[in-house]
């Protein structure tokens, strides 16, 4: 049976590494989720790259959780906890409500395409 003191001893020896891995492939992956569903593939592999993703971001969770066993509650932990977080939150919304998600980001979208065209006219400048 696996101890789990040692591996929250273990999470905290190796947080640069871990953190150096698991930041970037958290958000890689969030962002794939984000693109596949964006354009519209198939529910397997929007399936397959939100398990890994929600992987990712889990782990990434467990690691805070494990600083803050020690009593360790500093500023870089809670950003890590709430980037874990959102990206665990995005994840499971791509797995139970891909179909919402996909009208989540065409607003988002479009929003952001108003508000791009609205810099670029010349009477604004």
């Amino acid at each position: 049976m696996m101890d789990l003191t040692l591996l929250a001893e273990f999470s905290r020896n190796n947080c640069l590494g871990i953190c150096a891995f698991l930041i970037p492939f958290n958000l890689l992956a969030t962002l794939q989720t984000l693109i596949f569903i964006g354009l519209n593939r198939p529910s397997s592999q929007i399936l397959l790259i939100s398990g890994f993703a929600s992987l990712y971001s889990g782990l990434m969770v467990l690691h805070v959780f494990s600083w803050f066993m020690i009593g360790v509650v500093m500023i870089p932990t809670y950003i890590l906890l709430s980037l874990g977080t959102t990206c665990l939150v995005i994840n499971i919304w791509a797995i139970k409500s891909p179909k919402h998600l996909k009208y989540f980001i065409e607003k988002i979208v479009s929003l952001t395409q108003k508000i791009m065209s609205k810099f670029q006219n010349p009477a604004f400048n």
